[in-house]
């Protein structure tokens, strides 16, 4: 009997997200949420850490050890580095069970080429896997919020990720029209890096803007006093670390460029959307997922910018994960949600 139970819960879904990657277990719902980071000794190749504890030594290391990112704008940048990841994240869920061979369903963007499908596959077949499926993002996403997407209305979803953003408009469980960016919340880091370094030449790492992003950035000005936080860096000048004080206006500037191509990719995705679906999300809205969700003042700036209903999925940083893990649960009344396999 326990094998039974064991062969069910085998089945998993993946998000390997640029940002973070999220393991669903059938039955067990969503077991793992790590960052997509391996942290790797140059000189012998070998994996140091994987995940929180990689994340945690990104511009700390020492000159062996170097932080490495394998995902990239929402692909694999590094193929043998994703598929290393993507087993020890495999095995860490299954501990005891050498012989499980699960069927893996990925969610990739809905931008990405044959051959970057191709990888993503074969790092699911060397990870250890018995079938790999791939579901788009947008539409895992889209399931994940919980829209009706196998009935004929228009549901539209933007994905706002590490690496992309992703807009979709569905219906009748299939993707009408979509438009995928290479702009996330990494891109969103840089522009707050390099507006440190211009406006007051000072240095700041990756984590440090990450932090000052989550802290105090915003896409729209909010009611609230504006805030204001202590940044610590280096700086350009006198090579000394120091220490200045950013205003909540000065984020929403530094990021207002990245804020704008993703406005664009929704409207550009809006005017090529059917007349008939145009109708329906104007009464049901957008849904907007993803970690970029959760920047503050975007649903206003969206709502402000193309005048319809806004709404930020309750799950927004798991909506991925979830919406390819009902897959999972329900693999026959969503096998045509999947992407078919391409033929070679």
């Amino acid at each position: 009997m326990t094998n039974n139970l064991a062969f069910l819960g085998r089945d998993m879904a993946v998000d390997l997200g640029t940002a973070n990657t999220l393991v669903y277990v059938r039955g067990r719902g969503i077991v793992l949420n790590e960052p997509s980071v391996v942290a790797l000794q140059a000189s012998t190749g070998r994996i140091v850490a994987v995940g929180l504890e990689a994340k945690q030594m990104i511009g700390r290391t020492p000159g062996d050890i170097t932080a490495v990112r394998p995902l990239k704008d929402g692909v694999i940048a590094d193929f043998e580095i994703t598929e290393r990841m993507l087993r020890y994240f495999i095995q860490k869920i299954h501990r005891r069970r050498h012989f499980a061979k699960p069927r893996i369903i990925v969610a990739v963007p809905s931008g990405i080429t044959s051959v970057e499908h191709r990888a993503v596959k074969e790092a699911g077949y060397q990870a250890g896997a018995r079938r790999v499926h791939i579901i788009e993002e947008p539409m895992a996403a889209a399931i994940g919020a919980g829209l009706p997407v196998h009935e004929p209305t228009g549901n539209m979803v933007v994905d706002i990720g590490g690496g992309t953003t992703e807009v979709a408009v569905i219906s009748l469980g299939g993707i009408v029209t979509s438009q995928s960016i290479r702009v996330g919340g990494d891109e969103l880091d840089q522009a707050v890096m390099t507006f440190m370094k211009k406006e007051y030449s000072l240095m700041i790492g990756e984590r440090t803007a990450e932090e000052l992003k989550v802290a105090i950035g915003s896409a729209y000005p909010t009611d609230s006093e504006e805030l204001h936080a202590e940044v610590r860096g280096r700086d350009l000048i006198s090579g000394l670390p120091k220490t200045v004080v950013m205003s909540a206006a000065d984020v929403r500037q530094s990021i207002e460029e990245s804020v704008t191509s993703i406005i664009d990719a929704v409207r550009a995705t809006l005017d090529k959307c059917p007349p008939e679906l145009s109708g329906d999300i104007m009464d049901r809205g957008v849904a907007v997922t993803g970690g970029g969700a959760l920047l503050s003042g975007l649903d206003g700036r969206l709502r402000h910018e193309i005048g319809m209903p806004i709404h930020v999925a309750e799950n927004a940083l798991d909506s991925v994960a979830i919406g390819s893990g009902t897959c999972v649960e329900n693999y026959e009344r969503l096998n045509r949600v999947l992407v078919p396999e391409r033929r070679h």
